[in-house]
């Protein structure tokens, strides 16, 4: 099968931040055109976001109080024949299972519709899992206290046949599929618009319960103004 490509697809500040008050600066709104209309260039069948990407932007706030079951869920994974016959999808990473949703739908305007693939670990409890079938939401179990990317992206190909994605954040999942060597190629679209914040979230970061990794270099493919002082910047990762 097709070995899957995954492309990192930013928009940030001119200081690399991805968050803050910087997207409500008249001039990052056509920056941020760009990087919608710039989605379509790679030819991606999925969306991979992590979990407080999807609780800021596309989940429904947090799962509701669910009777905790005591056990594990097993480690089956579902596919919702709804979500294949849809063919475009969003990754939702949840490996604690804290999401909250209404469907297995996510509508997003000037966006076709996606079906949610939940990423799960072995620690979800039973009830939640179900939850999740209850709406028709496919998911999948990938590592057993934490996210195993590599093991991700093999069960993506092989159960939904997805082998093109874009990670589009937070830092920690980027940095997460970067330190694993499975980012191919990386696109920054830049907003003539500088952040300042010592809080806002970079493109890549590390959190404390991710393993030392030193840094990973790029080499460029393209750097590309776009109009209106934004400049689209694409790089290859050296593997």
């Amino acid at each position: 099968m097709e070995q899957s490509f995954v492309v990192c697809h930013m928009l940030t500040s001119l200081d690399g931040k991805i968050d803050g008050d910087f997207f409500k600066s008249p001039e990052t709104a056509p920056a941020s055109k760009a990087y919608g209309e710039l989605r379509g260039y790679f030819k991606c069948q999925a969306t991979l976001y992590g979990t407080t990407t999807m609780l800021g932007s596309y989940a429904q706030g947090r799962a509701p109080d669910l009777p905790k079951s005591g056990s594990a869920a097993p480690f089956e994974d579902f596919v919702s024949p709804e979500g294949l016959a849809l063919g475009n999808y969003i990754i939702s990473v949840d490996p604690d299972g804290i999401l909250g949703f209404d469907s297995h739908i996510i509508e997003k305007k000037g966006r076709p519709p996606a079906h949610v693939i939940e990423v799960l670990t072995e620690k979800t409890d039973r009830s939640y899992v179900e939850y999740l079938k209850s709406l028709g939401i496919s998911y999948v179990f990938a590592g057993e206290k934490s996210i195993d990317f590599t093991a991700l992206l093999g069960k993506l190909r092989e159960n939904f046949g997805i082998c093109r994605l874009i990670v589009a954040g937070g830092g920690t999942v980027n940095w997460s599929l970067l330190s694993e060597g499975l980012i191919d190629e990386l696109s920054i679209v830049i907003t003539p618009v500088a952040d300042g914040s010592t809080t806002s979230v970079s493109i890549f970061e590390r959190a404390d319960f991710l393993p030392p990794h030193g840094p990973v270099p790029f080499a460029l493919i393209e750097a590309k103004p776009l109009g209106d002082d934004v400049l689209w910047l694409r790089y290859k990762a050296k593997k």
